[in-house]
């Protein structure tokens, strides 16, 4: 397998996180994107969405982080990163979009440098948005949390929740977002960074770290 990805993306380190928890090998490509790599023709050769992650399994180009996941599940379904049960499913998954459907579209490389290059936003009115979707998004993840306190997002062992969870914290930090608002989010977030799966992926323990 080969991983299309960059050390910063969110979505991509959800998938790292996945792969490892799985004990999946791969080569990891890395596509810069902030030297707009993804905008390049040899890219596109194998993305027709010029978007990361990107693993190409075999003949199968997969794109989309939750996607990915769902496919690394079915094919390697140990450790499982989904219940059994179907509520069960629809709890993790649930949480898992509150945080990629509801917060980093928002937030995400595009959206920022549209609203700075063709809005003229100014840098202090920009990062008070990113900082506004993450911690009104975060609030509705700790909702979750709280209606049903685990170790984890959703039991006693990672799910997907908890792969798309902690690269969200990671962005957060980074624009020094508040979270001392959702103490149910940063007690999973720690419990998830003890597992080697969540730390060796970090961003700054890529290849292409900076």
């Amino acid at each position: 397998m080969e991983l299309y990805n960059y050390y910063r993306s969110s979505a991509s380190y959800r998938v790292r996180i996945a792969l490892a928890l799985k004990g999946l090998a791969y080569d990891y490509k890395t596509v810069h994107l902030a030297k707009n790599e993804q905008f390049t023709e040899s890219f596109a050769a194998v993305s027709a969405t010029r978007l990361v992650p990107l693993l190409r399994d075999g003949e199968h180009h997969l794109t989309q982080s939750l996607a990915i996941i769902e496919y690394l599940d079915e094919t390697h379904p140990q450790p499982p990163l989904l219940p059994a049960d179907a509520a069960g499913r629809a709890r993790v998954r649930a949480i898992a979009l509150d945080i990629a459907c509801e917060i980093h579209p928002l937030d995400n490389l595009r959206v920022l440098r549209y609203l700075v290059r063709d809005l003229k936003v100014s840098e202090d009115d920009k990062n008070r948005w990113y900082r506004h979707w993450v911690e009104t998004g975060l609030e509705a993840v700790e909702r979750q949390l709280q209606a049903r306190p685990a170790t984890y997002c959703h039991g006693e062992s990672p799910t997907l929740a908890d792969c798309v969870l902690v690269p969200q914290i990671f962005n957060a930090r980074r624009f020094e977002c508040r979270t001392d608002h959702v103490p149910q989010v940063m007690r999973v977030f720690d419990a998830c960074m003890k597992l080697d799966a969540f730390e060796r992926t970090r961003p700054e323990n890529c290849p292409d770290a900076e």
